[in-house]
This record gives structure tokens, C-alpha cells and sequence, in this order.
């Protein structure tokens, strides 16, 4: 493993940096006051004017797309590539966005790039490339445990020369933006199908009738990622050509989708860390209790040791899960990714909790970005797969190796 970066992978750093540096965080206390305003005004999920300003900015500087490996449409850079900057960009919550590389549209869009028609492609995948609109992936159902998604229940049925969608889902994450126009929506096409053939995905327009918003829901009474949301799909009529890939094929293209997704997500948890550990550092120096400095007191010591410590595993074992993705594939790294995304949210709430208890009663409140990215890095446990699932399936691979020499003669 060389997890050295080429000269374009350095060359992106000092330019990501620098964009950061000069526009991204200077601009996160106007992006909040403009999210303010708005809401204020009864337009709660506005598109800040400041984001628009950041999105031009990071095109001119050729920070773009950057997540995408498909030359076609992204950078053309590989999950080791992608790494680093993916890191930077966790720094902040509003960098992700800035570049195009924002969750759920990152990974509706390599879904459609992977196995949208070239209709499908030209009518949704465009313009979200081009960062014009946003969209809503739609899995999560509220009367099933979604861990496990062949519970799915919505159902997408085939009439004549339309699907129709009927059913209830929440945490539809995109769904609040007044930008979102397309909803990815998973749901059983043939219930009598073995237990992975049952579901497909078919995309469906925001502004399809019998589409409703029920309410939105805040995260930790924050909204992020576009606004999460429960939706009622309520004999939605969409054409058969609607459907993404083949029928059936729903599960498939779910788990194709999460694998780049999930390390995506432990890249950026990296960032929050570091931003967290920053924080704390700073703060330490800067604030002085019982005779000395908060960096002289033991206690405070050892939290910076540990969360120094713990990001630097945490940062080796998703490079090393990046590396194994594109020399091997997404199938033949599974237990990595499962691995890191136990441990990168770990990393990014334990090192986040520390820097908040360091900042006192500042910690708790919206003076510092500690308790958002908290916010953020404490939903990680549960987004794309819980803690518990992700350490069954690698308790079930290493006991498998154990297997043989403990059965039956």
C-alpha cells in the first residue's frame, strides 16, 4: 500500500485549501445568517445566495465533482485520491455543497451515472452535475426497522405503460430543499421474489402528483443535507421508463450506492475530527483555570494524546479501505468499509464531545460549529447501516474463517 499522493492529488490539496482559507470558512457565519433570515421570513429550507457564490467560485478554481471517478462526469479521481480532499471538505459543513459533492446528491448521481438510461442521464443527471438542482433519496420507512432493508414495504407496481408508487417513507434526505426536483424511491416491485429481487428503484419527480410532504424532520433540531423529511407516496404514476436499471435490482444498486457513499461519509467524519481537535487545541491555550492554562492540566492532556491518537487510526484504516476499493472492488473490501464506518464516527463524536466539553457552555450553543458537526457525526452511527449491524457482518466474516475447524467430524 503507497498512500503517497501524485502531484494533481497535491496540487488539489493546496487548491481546496486555499478555497477553504479565503471563502469557506469566512463564509459560514453569513450561510447561517442567511438560513436565519429566511426561515424568519417563512422560507425555512431557502438556498442561501452565499452557496451560489461559493459553487461559482469553486468552478472557476476547478473544484468540482471532484467525488465521481467516471471521467465521463467527475473529476476522474480514485477513492484514494479523493481521500484527502474529501477530509478537508468535513471541516466545514458547508464545503461539501460549495464543490458539488454533497450528500444524497453525490450518490443519487453515481447511481445514474452507473445505471441511468442516457435519457435519464440527460434529463436528471445534467443539471445536478452542474449543481443547478438537488435531489432526495428515498429508502427509509417509519413501520419497518430499516436496518435490514428487504423489510422495505413501499410498493412500486407495474400498469400499463406507467409504475405506480404507493407507500410511506421518512428520512427522505434532500426532499425540504426548494431546489430538489427528483426523488430516488426504492419499493417491491415483485413481492414473491427471493428476499434480493424483490425491490427496484424508480425515480420520481418532486412535482409528481400524489406526492406529499408530511412533515420535515430536523436532526438534533438541525436541518442538514438539504432537509430531511416523511413523505407519502400516494398512487404516484410514473413512466415505466422511470426505472433505474432493471426491475429487481433495487437491493443491488442500493448496496452499490452505499459503499462509495459510506466512505465518503468516514472521510469527511476525519475532517470533523480534525476541525474538533483544532478547537480543542486552541482552546486549551486560550483559557486559564485553578492558576494555569486549560493545555496544562492533565486531564486535558490526555484528550488531546487520544484524539491525536485515535484520528490517525481512524485516517490509516480509511485509506486503507480507499486503496482495497479500487484495486479489488467495493465486494472484495466490504468488511474495510463496514469497519471504518464504525470507527470514523466513533472517532468524530468522541474527539467532537471532547472539544465541547474543552469550550464550556460555548460548546453547546451556535458561537463555535462544534455542536452541528456533533449533530452530524452522532447520526453517522445510524445513517447507511448502524453501528451494531456493520460489527455483525464482521463478526460473521471473521467467525467464518474459524468455521471449518470447528465442525462436526
Amino acid at each position: 500500500m503507497d498512500f503517497s499522493y501524485s502531484s494533481k492529488v497535491e496540487d488539489l490539496i493546496g487548491r481546496l485549501d486555499a478555497f477553504m482559507d479565503e471563502r469557506v470558512y469566512p463564509a459560514e457565519g453569513t450561510y447561517a445568517e442567511q438560513v436565519r433570515y429566511e426561515a424568519e421570513h417563512g422560507r425555512r429550507f431557502a438556498h442561501p445566495p452565499v452557496m451560489e457564490d461559493l459553487k461559482a467560485d469553486a468552478r472557476r478554481r476547478g473544484l468540482w465533482n471532484l467525488f465521481l471517478p467516471d471521467q465521463r462526469f467527475g473529476a476522474g479521481l480514485t477513492n484514494l485520491e479523493y481521500a484527502p480532499l474529501a477530509e478537508i471538505t468535513g471541516r466545514s459543513p458547508i464545503a461539501p455543497e460549495a464543490l458539488n459533492c454533497s450528500a444524497p446528491d453525490t450518490g443519487n448521481m453515481e447511481i445514474l451515472a452507473a445505471f441511468g438510461t442516457p435519457a435519464q442521464q440527460e434529463e436528471w443527471l445534467k443539471p445536478l452535475l452542474a449543481g443547478e438542482i438537488r435531489s432526495g433519496f428515498s429508502m427509509t420507512e417509519p413501520d419497518v426497522a430499516s436496518s435490514d432493508p428487504t423489510n422495505i414495504r413501499c410498493r412500486i407496481e407495474r400498469d400499463g405503460g406507467e409504475y405506480v408508487v404507493t407507500g410511506r417513507k421518512w428520512w427522505t434526505t434532500g426532499i425540504m430543499s426548494e431546489r430538489c426536483r427528483l426523488l430516488i424511491v426504492m419499493g417491491v416491485t415483485d413481492p414473491d421474489a427471493d428476499t434480493y429481487h424483490r425491490q427496484s428503484m424508480v425515480l420520481v419527480p418532486r412535482d409528481a402528483p400524489g406526492v406529499e410532504v408530511v412533515r420535515s424532520l430536523p436532526i438534533f433540531g438541525y436541518d442538514g443535507g438539504g432537509g430531511d423529511g416523511e413523505v407519502v407516496y400516494d398512487h404516484v404514476r410514473v413512466p415505466v421508463e422511470n426505472l433505474l436499471g432493471g426491475e429487481g435490482e433495487g437491493f443491488a444498486i442500493a448496496q452499490s450506492r452505499l459503499g462509495p457513499g459510506r466512505i465518503h461519509h468516514c472521510m469527511r467524519a476525519i475532517g470533523m475530527a480534525e476541525r474538533a481537535y483544532d478547537a480543542m487545541c486552541k482552546r486549551a491555550h486560550s483559557r486559564h483555570a485553578f492558576g494555569k492554562t486549560l493545555a496544562e492540566q492533565g486531564v486535558i492532556q490526555d484528550w488531546i494524546a487520544e484524539s491525536r491518537l485515535a484520528i490517525e487510526q481512524a485516517r490509516l484504516l480509511v485509506l486503507k479501505t480507499a486503496w482495497l476499493m479500487d484495486t479489488v472492488g467495493n465486494k472484495g473490501a466490504r468488511v474495510e468499509i463496514s469497519a471504518i464506518k464504525v470507527i470514523a464516527p466513533r472517532v468524530a463524536t468522541t474527539v467532537l464531545d471532547r472539544a465541547i466539553q474543552v469550550h464550556g457552555a460555548a460548546g453547546v450553543g451556535s458561537d463555535f460549529p462544534l455542536a452541528f458537526l456533533y449533530a452530524h457525526a452522532r447520526t453517522l452511527h445510524i445513517a447507511d447501516g448502524p453501528d451494531e449491524v456493520h460489527k455483525m457482518a464482521i463478526a460473521r466474516r471473521e467467525l467464518r474463517r474459524y468455521a471449518l475447524d470447528y465442525a462436526p467430524a
